[in-house]
Formats: structure tokens, sequence, C-alpha cells
């Protein structure tokens, strides 16, 4: 053997330490995303649109430099000019959830919008069977019936006055609109997750400004603004599309499920926000119904897929 040659017990060390930093990086995505809620409850700022829109320029303006550290100019251009008409519905998509985020938050809690959000990737493959006649296992059914029933249960709240309806109704619209992107990015190869979703705050901010009665928010807002854009929306997005490049993507799925699991316990711990019975019991269904769906994955997934393609909802 020459004396330049690895042991052979050393060649698998490289994909390993990959597949670890694949893990932390989508992980750290999770810890991201899961802070949002937590944050908006800082904002003394009370017009949401004044509000989504600080948060959709910071996030923006960190995706823009994000691309083009990682791209450069022309590479950056060039993700945005292969995205075609899937790419802009995608970024739709996305201007739609972040906005109907920041404003449910002042008509329900943080555990009921994550909670009913965790059923999109049941619900995309519901949409999948709709529009492209994909097909659907009997387990896969049996987890989307799941969903509409814990859906049902947390819903019923705004039936008998207990809550605003129209919290119930935005969290129900972020789960459709993410299970939408989540079709388009399976059934379009060529659209990536960061070109969309940055075309998506522009949109978001774009639209936030011609409804804003202010665009003035004190120091203290504009700070707890930056982070809650740049660092929730913007780092968790770049943490994940880095990190999901490098693990399979049931792995990944798995483990963005960490931003429905501490998300509202960071509410709770900071803020003291208590959701509902009826938020436990619907939520504790889509969630279990989700883990299944997952773990079911673990066991038929055996070819990889490309980035942007893990059935994972965007993030918020």
């Amino acid at each position: 053997m020459s004396s330049n040659q690895p042991p052979s017990s050393l060649l698998p060390a490289a994909p390993a330490a990959e597949e670890r930093i694949g893990f932390l990086l989508v992980f750290l995505a999770a810890l991201a995303w899961s802070l949002g809620g937590a944050i908006g409850r800082f904002l003394g700022e009370n017009d949401a649109w004044t509000i989504v829109f600080w948060r959709s320029f910071w996030a923006a303006a960190f995706l823009v430099g994000f691309m083009l550290w990682r791209d450069g100019p022309r590479g950056m251009l060039g993700l945005f000019r292969v995205m075609g008409l899937p790419g802009l519905v995608v970024a739709l998509c996305f201007a739609t959830a972040s906005t109907a985020f920041v404003v449910a938050l002042s008509y329900t809690t943080v555990a009921n919008i994550l909670l009913m959000q965790a059923g999109a990737p049941l619900i995309a493959a519901l949409l999948a069977f709709l529009f492209f006649r994909e097909r659907i296992s009997r387990a896969t059914w049996a987890a989307i019936v799941a969903v509409i029933a814990g859906v049902a249960v947390m819903v019923s709240e705004s039936f008998d006055g207990n809550v605003s309806p129209i919290g119930g109704g935005l969290a129900l619209l972020i789960a459709i609109v993410f299970a939408l992107a989540t079709v388009l990015t399976r059934r379009y190869a060529d659209v990536r997750m960061t070109p969309a979703v940055c075309l998506g705050t522009f949109m978001a901010a774009g639209f936030a400004f011609t409804q804003a009665s202010t665009l003035f928010v004190s120091v203290g807002d504009m700070g707890f603004l930056f982070v809650f854009g740049a660092v929730n929306l913007g780092l968790g997005l770049a943490l994940f599309t880095t990190g999901a490049r490098l693990i399979p993507a049931a792995y990944a799925a798995l483990l963005s499920t960490f931003e429905t699991l501490l998300g509202p316990v960071w509410v709770w711990l900071i803020h003291g926000e208590v959701p509902s019975l009826r938020t436990l019991i619907g939520g504790s269904i889509v969630f279990s119904a989700l883990l299944i769906h997952i773990g079911l994955e673990f066991r038929r997934q055996m070819r990889p897929q490309k980035p942007g393609t893990t059935g994972m909802p965007l993030p918020n």
C-alpha cells in the first residue's frame, strides 16, 4: 500500500461529516423558524401591514446578500430567470403565507397557527392527487383524514364565539398555500426555494407598502423586525437550503417538525401564552398524523430527491 493512500476505514469520514453538518443546519433552520411567534409578540407596533413591510424588507435584504455570496451576481440572476411561472406562483404563495402569519398573530395563538400549518405536507398530497392525479397510499389517505379532523377540532372554537374566525381562517390559509407551493416545487424541479421565497418577500413588502398607515417604528421595534425578517426568515431559509442538500429528504422533513414543536413552547415560556384545549387536542391529531406519515416515508424513500422537493412547507 502506498504511504500516500489513506486507510480504507477513513474513506467514508467525509460524507459522514457532511451528513452531520446537514443535520445540524436543518435543525438550526427549524430552530430559527420556531422563534417567529415569540419575536412577533415582542412588537409594540399595532399596524400589521407596517410589520409585514419591515419584516419582508429585512428578509429580502438578507436573502439577496446570501445569494450574492453563494452564487455571485450572474448566478443569482440566473436563478431568478429559470423559475418561470411555477416560481412566480411559489413566490406568491410565500408572500400570502408570510403576510397571513403576521396578521393571524393578532387574532389567534401561535400554537394554533403552527399546529395547523403542520398539516401542510399532507394537504399537499391531497392537492397533488386532485390536480395531477398523483397516487396516494392508503396510509397517506388515513393521515389526510386525521389532519382534516384535527383542523376541524381547532377551527371549531370559532363556531361558539370563543375565538375569532379570522385567526383560524388565516392559519388554514397558510397551510393551504404552503401545500400548493410544496406541490409545485415537487412537480417542477427547476423551482428553487431561495429565489422564489426572495421574490415572495419583495411581493409582500410591495403590497404592505400600499396598505401600511405608516412606515415609522420605534428603534426597539426595528431591532425586533430585523431579527423577525433577517434571522427568523432569511437565516432560517439559508440554513435549510444548505443543509437539506446533505441529508435525505425524509430526515429534513422530520427535523423541520421541531418548528411546530418548539414554536408554541417559546411563546408559552417567554410570553405566558397558553393554547386552548381544542388547539392542543386538534394540534396533537395533526402533529401525530404528520409524524406517522414521515415515519412511513423512511421505509419507502429509497432514491435521493433534488433540493426543494422534500415535501417541506416553506417557512413563515
